[in-house]
């Protein structure tokens, strides 16, 4: 009989988007491996339950901290994850990575992040957005409202609906056929449905107000980062807020996005909120 491969992994939430962790410098497990774990692992109730699996691998080039590889609850493929590079950051700190900010690869480009003491936070330092489009023509017909959704590349693909109230739009019902939209194929989209509120923090930033329904997961999470920046860079651009930062609360929590205006375009974007290491495991695992 085949013996089982010990791995040990950490169980991490950034605002609620909730991850397993695996340092795969010992591992070492393949791509292919790597998304068998995700989704015999990430199912809830049967499972460990998570919304995606992480890797920390060494970096493949100098002045790079270490690689992120990052795998849905289905076993596919992301590009990136914001909250999961957050969560990983936090996780290189305690690994013993000791630079701020910290330089790091991902399959969506390198990225930056700036660990608080106690890695308890984290700022995530993004690339600029791309391929905005302020009324994504789409083949669906049931959008909240009746308006035309924007789409948005924050690390992934994003289509934002402004609704009236986020709490009453009903993702279930209608984000699945967004999500798989004909003009989004073949990637497809996260989809966000965001209520501008006119209420200000303490801090006198405006709140936005945003649920996601996430591709790969395949239902609503209670957080997404790259749906935050998503969101408040789409409020930002359609005239919904009037600053360059905002607050962003999501089922999980409250994760704050900013960014800089130069020549019109938006710049040194950042994804900022609260890390939290749950617990640490290991799994049998035949592969």
């Amino acid at each position: 009989m085949k013996r089982p491969l010990v791995v040990e992994f950490v169980k991490m939430n950034g605002s609620g988007n909730d991850f397993i962790v695996v340092d795969n410098r010992f591992y070492a497990f393949s791509e292919d491996e790597l998304g068998t774990l995700a989704a015999r692992y990430c199912p809830r109730r049967t499972g460990v339950g998570a919304d995606g699996l992480l890797a920390f691998e060494e970096a493949t080039a100098d002045g790079h901290d270490f690689r992120m590889r990052y795998r849905n609850a289905d076993g596919s493929r992301a590009t990136m994850c914001g909250n999961g590079a957050r969560c990983l950051a936090a996780f290189a700190r305690a690994a013993g990575q000791t630079a701020n900010p910290l330089r790091f690869e991902t399959d969506a480009g390198v990225y930056r992040a700036e660990v608080a003491e106690g890695g308890t936070r984290v700022r995530l330092f993004v690339p600029p957005p791309e391929r905005f489009t302020a009324a994504q023509a789409l083949a669906t017909a049931a959008v909240p409202g009746g308006t035309a959704p924007s789409f948005i590349w924050t690390g992934t693909e994003h289509v934002v609906c402004f609704v009236d109230g986020e709490a009453q739009a009903d993702l279930a019902t209608w984000a699945p056929a967004l999500r798989h939209d004909p003009s989004l194929a073949p990637a497809g989209a996260n989809v966000n449905a965001v209520h501008a509120t006119v209420d200000t923090a303490s801090d006198d930033r405006p709140v936005l107000r945003v649920r996601t329904y996430e591709k790969g997961v395949e239902a609503e999470t209670l957080a997404c980062g790259t749906g935050a920046l998503a969101s408040a860079v789409t409020a930002r651009l359609q005239g919904h807020i009037g600053t360059d930062t905002a607050h962003v609360d999501m089922p999980g929590g409250r994760l704050t996005v900013g960014w800089a205006w130069e020549d019109g375009h938006v710049a040194d974007l950042y994804l900022e909120g609260a890390v939290e290491r749950v617990f640490r495991g290991t799994l049998e695992v035949y592969l």
